[in-house]
């Protein structure tokens, strides 16, 4: 059973930095399609990073380029998210995602909270 494990959400102030962890489980270590979405209360879930699983491509929304940076560890296939700056409206719960590159099945983790607040 495959199984994404979050790790990293907090409360942090704003102008503070959390690392986000997600690690998987039961399934073959390879270069998956690995990212991060968000859904902030009465809001729609919203990409955040996204890491293809070829080449070195990496997808930011608008909204977190140059704060947020997502990298990649392809032997635990897991993935990270290094979030600088961190302000009130990043505030959300966060969602580990992997589509896997064979056979396309979409997973997700259960979500870790992230409240940016003074």
């Amino acid at each position: 059973q495959v199984q994404l494990m979050e790790s990293g959400g907090g409360l942090v102030q704003p102008g503070g930095s959390l690392n986000l962890s997600c690690e998987a489980s039961g399934i073959t270590a390879m270069r998956h399609r690995m990212g991060w979405y968000r859904q902030a209360p009465g809001k729609k879930r919203e990409l955040v990073a996204l890491h293809f699983n070829s080449g070195d491509m990496i997808n930011y929304a608008d909204s977190v380029k140059g704060r947020f940076t997502i990298s990649r560890d392809n032997d635990k296939s897991a993935v990270y998210l290094q979030m600088n700056n961190l302000q009130v409206e990043d505030t959300a719960v966060y969602y580990c995602n992997m589509v896997h590159k064979v056979t396309q099945m979409t997973y997700w983790g259960q979500g870790t909270q992230v409240t940016v607040s003074a």
